[in-house]
């Protein structure tokens, strides 16, 4: 029996704007999965942590404090520790174009501008995850 992909949305930092995740957690659930909000000012530590203890299948990052650059290759770092091997990690937020590039040749998936479709979101989410999981279809 499939599970439903399981999603952890997370603010990291100081940036207490947290809008954004909240409607993309909303359209997540909408399209069937679970989602884990983690709430305010969360430390990359305590994103991973959480990410192993509610056994998801992504961790999508908001951010629009412009710590990008030390937020997500920190995250990646403590993945690849805790051999999250399978785990995608996504996200969005105020993040230019060649940073984004940089994040992604280090090992993050597509990363979102504000505005972006939210079917967009979902669509590749679910087909990242059915690449990663034996036991969905999508």
């Amino acid at each position: 029996m499939n599970r439903p992909i399981r999603v952890l949305i997370a603010k990291v930092g100081l940036d207490g704007h947290d809008r954004g995740a909240k409607v993309i957690a909303s359209f997540l659930r909408d399209a069937g999965m679970e989602v884990i909000y983690t709430g305010l000012r969360q430390t990359p530590e305590m994103v991973v942590n959480a990410a192993l203890q509610e056994d998801v299948d992504v961790i999508g990052v908001s951010i629009l404090s412009g710590a990008h650059m030390t937020v997500f290759p920190k995250i990646i770092t403590l993945m690849n520790e805790k051999k999250l091997d399978n785990v995608l990690l996504t996200g969005g937020g105020i993040i230019p174009t060649d940073d984004m590039n940089k994040l992604i040749a280090l090992g993050c998936g597509k990363l979102f501008p504000p505005g972006t479709d939210t079917k967009e979101i979902i669509g590749y989410i679910k087909t990242e995850v059915s690449t990663r999981r034996k036991d969905i279809n999508i």
